[in-house]
């Protein structure tokens, strides 16, 4: 699926070019283009520049793998030639199953949209999870409530939303009304960039149409969830970077059925904040808030201040994310990846 913009030329601040990648530039790189990769295909990439849309070539040596949409790259301005990749700010990741290298999401986000419905989609521990890949990569995470007009009363949906972590923005929408726009648009101004991840038929491309106002034969196909269980079918198949009539840019993903939890150190501290707080009040520095004596965390939930459902949650993820975060193993100086275990 091909990405598109709506003007033929763009600023490269308006583009999400920072400080932060301005630093990495040699003196000698000067004479190169500047350009945020917009499609990652398995044998070709394009990406967006201050000229428009570009098709890019790649050395020997690189594959399209290796990038992510949302990247910055330095190219060559006449054989746009990619040379290098330059740092990534922030970088959303997860691993497949049976995948030895994490699956690239998008990178250099600053906004994650994590994007449910009000309906039988709403699941509290699927979004356990899509708030723990956000903290860890340092993006930072709204919970967008999509089918507002088709639910009598959205508040418990917001309220359950709400208490998943401390702090987040939880926001509901019509996905079709351009009142979501409006409502969405303090993290889609200029230069910011945002990424709609969730399930299939929730609303992410109707969404994405409504951000950037997309006229009817440019617009994402969409399609229709099943009366019967509320799902969807996939309408996005690819990732790709999308202009927003406020000036900032959207990744729209393809619907995940599956996120595994691995690869996570803060990720998950943040996301169960007021359990890493009480731990340290316990009596066993290595409580597992199960069965020990004098544990804080379950003296909490005894006094009605915590849901167990949140510990059991937490105790899953936690042992979820070691079972599957591979460790290095092997003589020094040729150590590989290797998992503890199954995935969950």
């Amino acid at each position: 699926m091909a990405h598109s913009s709506d003007q033929v030329s763009v600023s490269l601040a308006a583009l999400g070019w920072s400080e932060y990648f301005e630093g990495q530039l040699d003196p000698d790189e000067a004479p190169l283009a500047r350009m945020r990769i917009a499609t990652v295909h398995r044998s070709r990439l394009t990406a967006e520049s201050e000229t428009g849309p570009a098709r890019l070539s790649l050395p020997a040596h690189a594959a399209t793998t290796d990038f992510a949409v949302g990247d910055w790259v330095l190219v060559e301005p006449e054989t746009h030639m990619l040379v290098r990749r330059l740092d990534r700010r922030a970088l959303l990741q997860r691993r497949t199953e049976g995948g030895r290298q994490p699956q690239l999401i998008a990178a250099n986000v600053d906004t994650l949209f994590i994007v449910t419905s009000c309906n039988d989609d709403f699941n509290p521990a699927r979004l356990e999870r899509y708030l723990a890949l956000a903290n860890e990569a340092g993006t930072r995470p709204v919970v967008v409530l999509t089918k507002l007009d088709q639910t009598p009363d959205a508040a418990p949906y917001l309220a359950q939303a709400a208490a998943l972590q401390r702090g987040l923005d939880v926001v509901a929408v019509n996905a079709t009304a351009p009142e979501a726009a409006q409502t969405l648009a303090s993290w889609c101004g200029p230069g910011q960039t945002v990424a709609l991840v969730g399930s299939s038929g929730v609303g992410k491309s109707t969404l994405l149409n409504t951000l950037s106002l997309k006229a009817p034969e440019d617009a994402q196909p969409t399609g229709p969830i099943r009366e019967a269980d509320a799902k969807g079918r996939h309408t996005t198949t690819s990732r790709s970077l999308h202009m927003i009539h406020g000036g900032g840019w959207v990744i729209d993903t393809p619907g995940i059925r599956t996120l595994h939890v691995s690869d996570m150190s803060a990720g998950l501290d943040v996301l169960f904040a007021e359990i890493v707080e009480l731990a340290p009040n316990c009596h066993f520095r290595d409580c597992t808030h199960a069965h020990e004596p004098r544990c804080a965390v379950q003296a909490a939930i005894a006094a009605g201040t915590m849901d167990p459902a949140r510990l059991d949650r937490w105790r899953k993820l936690l042992e979820e994310n070691q079972s599957n975060t591979p460790v290095q193993s092997g003589p020094r100086g040729n150590k590989a990846p290797k998992t503890h275990g199954k995935r969950g």
